[in-house]
């Protein structure tokens, strides 16, 4: 008797589709059984408000939990970056498989570098946490931008640009990579200027706690190192008590494969390394004032020492002002 399909629950849009998609493709390899994308439509795809305005990321998540916890879907596929930190006991996070570019890059007319906008330029992002560092950056470097804040899918932001709306948008790399449109992409942005969001390229899959078999078949697609790299910076994140739409960055990385990797080598991978370097940041929106750190330590061999690293981290980054900072703080 041929075993029924495992249900993947998904968000509808291209960018999700896709990912989920992949992620299906790898679950058929590792168990032999067919899956079957559910698609199901969350508050934050309907809603036309600013992220910030109805609850942050958070939003694109919680509907495909309630599938989870009544049983609709066997297991779920989220943007990392979108998940709350805090894990509701009746479901697991059977694995987080291997981290994407985490860099943010620009989509400008012209061909557009970030130093090459003209003064005043209208730069599109719905992220508090970019518009800090990308005002940040153009303060220091006597730079006059404008970042615009604007809602909706890939093709609808880069369509503003391709409309001469705006000057430029802001977009992960990750996203981009999943759907092919990484050739629209003109400047890759160094995490030296713009700290991605915490779990920033890496997919969180999500099933029933009590699903034991399942999670232990999904744990086969989990990478080591970039579970404890999200869970450094998702510590940090809920250490500072913020929400996900609040203008937190977050970045664990191998310091020498990290820049091996924006230099675009191709063995950057073949490194052994055996530090990892967790950097913080939080700013005003207009980038006037940012509180950024970080700390370097020995690759964590456990979640609970990545947990800790993210925490020491957050005590520091408070101690400096960051609470003063972020606005909104998570309840």
């Amino acid at each position: 008797m041929t075993e029924r399909a495992l249900r993947l629950g998904t968000r509808r849009s291209k960018l999700a589709m896709a990912q989920s998609g992949q992620v299906a493709d790898a679950v058929r390899q590792l168990t032999g059984r067919p899956v079957e994308l559910v698609e199901i439509t969350t508050y934050g795809d309907t809603s036309r408000e600013h992220l910030a305005q109805i609850g942050g990321t958070g939003v694109f998540v919680a509907a495909l939990r309630d599938a989870l916890v009544r049983d609709e879907v066997d297991f779920a596929v989220h943007s990392l970056k979108d998940l709350p930190t805090a894990q509701p006991d009746e479901l697991v996070l059977a694995a987080v498989p291997k981290r994407e570019d985490p860099r943010d890059v620009l989509i400008a007319r012209d061909g557009l570098t970030f130093a090459e906008l003209p003064e005043g330029a209208r730069v599109g992002t719905g992220s508090p946490r970019r518009m800090a560092q990308l005002n940040a950056y153009a303060r220091s470097h006597g730079m006059t931008i404008q970042t615009v804040p604007i809602r909706g899918n890939i093709d609808t932001r880069i369509g503003y640009v391709h409309k001469g709306e705006l000057d430029a948008v802001v977009l992960a790399a990750a996203g981009l990579s999943r759907i092919g449109r990484t050739d629209e992409v003109t400047d890759f942005l160094s995490v030296d200027t713009v700290l991605p969001a915490p779990g920033q390229g890496a997919l969180a899959i999500e099933c029933a706690a009590h699903n034991a078999s399942l999670a232990a078949a999904l744990a086969e697609l989990d990478d080591p190192y970039t579970r404890v790299a999200v869970t450094a910076e998702r510590s940090l994140l809920a250490a500072l008590e913020a929400g996900c739409s609040a203008p937190v960055g977050a970045l664990a990385d191998l310091p020498p494969l990290s820049a091996s990797l924006e230099r675009g080598d191709p063995h950057a991978d073949e490194q052994i390394v055996k530090e990892m370097r967790l950097r913080g940041v939080v700013g005003t929106p207009d980038g006037s004032t940012l509180v950024q750190l970080s700390t370097t330590g020995p690759v964590p061999e456990t979640e609970t020492r990545a947990m800790a690293l993210g925490r020491e981290l957050a005590v520091e980054m408070l101690a400096k002002g960051a609470a003063g900072l972020m606005g909104e703080r998570a309840l």
